[in-house]
């Protein structure tokens, strides 16, 4: 798993998200934690971007590096889909799509996931 044993900080992991949308051009960009999840939002493109990172709670240090593994692998994903738009490899609707926020203040993909068709639970990949 990518970064599953890193040192960076959580804290250091948020400046790097903003450090990275900066740098592609995001107009506006926060954080909000909630129990069990954080929340990282951003402007770009005329669009409202969401990201929910699901987030293991508890005190133990397994916990701890869980989270600062997650914060590092959604640094990287953000990277990825605003590197792809920047090189033309796809578009921002493209790379974003799912996690655009409507006027509703729901996601596209919040908004269609329960028209979407799932294959049969045995040829499911499961990820952790």
């Amino acid at each position: 798993m990518y970064a599953e044993r890193t040192s960076v900080s959580v804290k250091q992991s948020k400046a790097d998200i903003e450090s990275v949308l900066a740098r592609y051009g995001a107009t506006t960009f926060g954080f909000a934690v909630e129990p069990g999840r954080a929340l990282v939002t951003f402007s770009a493109n005329r669009r409202r971007v969401r990201f929910v990172l699901p987030l293991p709670e508890g005190p133990s240090e397994k916990i701890a590096q869980q989270q600062r593994q997650r914060w590092r692998a959604l640094l990287l994903c953000i990277k990825a889909k605003l590197e792809s738009v920047a090189s033309r490899i796809e578009t921002f609707e493209e790379a974003f799509l799912a996690h655009v926020v409507m006027d509703d203040g729901e996601t596209v993909y919040e908004k269609m996931q329960s028209t979407l068709a799932l294959p049969a639970p045995s040829s499911v990949a499961r990820i952790p």
